[in-house]
């Protein structure tokens, strides 16, 4: 509806950004990334998505088209609204976030202000494939990239000749590694069938 605004900054918070435009002030609900972003210049352009209540119709703002995008995923998951999704960006870094999720490091989101275990093992279940595909990240990369080990390998492995579909257990096996990347392989495919 409101695709951006683009004006003078009127004033500026961490929080909020108020943008002059065409003779009305434009409240914008902002991340402190974008604050970081848009600090210090007079006349700016921000992206906005509206997100319109029954009782408001609040503005968000994003200095970068990717951290919008960031942003519509976020608040896509059950359990997540645009001020949770705010708080996060908030907290980290988009590429974090991104990072966060692509590699089911859950506790990192975990460790945002009112994100708790549940919401963030969602947040990295429902988002996965979709923030791999936008960042050309897989999971058999995040599996067989430098970070990876043996053990994780012949695990993923045993589980596919056990007849599991590869995906879910890469997905599986990712999750159960953020846990303990300690484990055996016997661990590993043991942990994830319970899970998968």
């Amino acid at each position: 509806m409101i695709a951006f605004v683009e004006g003078n900054i009127e004033s500026v918070s961490p929080a909020q950004v108020v943008i002059s435009c065409g003779g009305i002030g434009y409240a914008i609900q902002i991340s402190l990334h974008t604050y970081e972003l848009i600090r210090g210049h007079q006349k700016i352009k921000v992206l906005t998505h509206l997100v319109i209540k029954e009782d408001s119709h609040t503005l968000f703002g994003f200095a970068e088209e990717s951290e919008r995008e960031l942003f519509l995923h976020l608040v896509s998951v059950n359990g997540v609204g645009p001020n949770t999704a705010r708080m996060i960006l908030s907290s980290l870094k988009p590429d974090e976030i991104k990072q966060a999720i692509t590699s089911g490091n859950w506790s990192l989101l975990k460790s945002v202000k009112g994100i708790g275990p549940k919401t963030a093992q969602r947040i990295v279940i429902d988002l996965q494939d979709r923030i791999s595909k936008s960042t050309g990240i897989s999971t058999s990369d995040l599996l067989t990239g430098t970070s990876s080990n043996k053990a994780l390998e012949e695990a993923l492995a045993a589980l596919v000749m056990l007849g599991f579909n590869r995906g879910e257990a890469e997905k599986g096996l990712i999750k159960i590694r953020q846990q303990n990347p300690d484990y055996t392989v016997e661990e590993l495919v043991k942990h994830t069938l319970k899970v998968i």
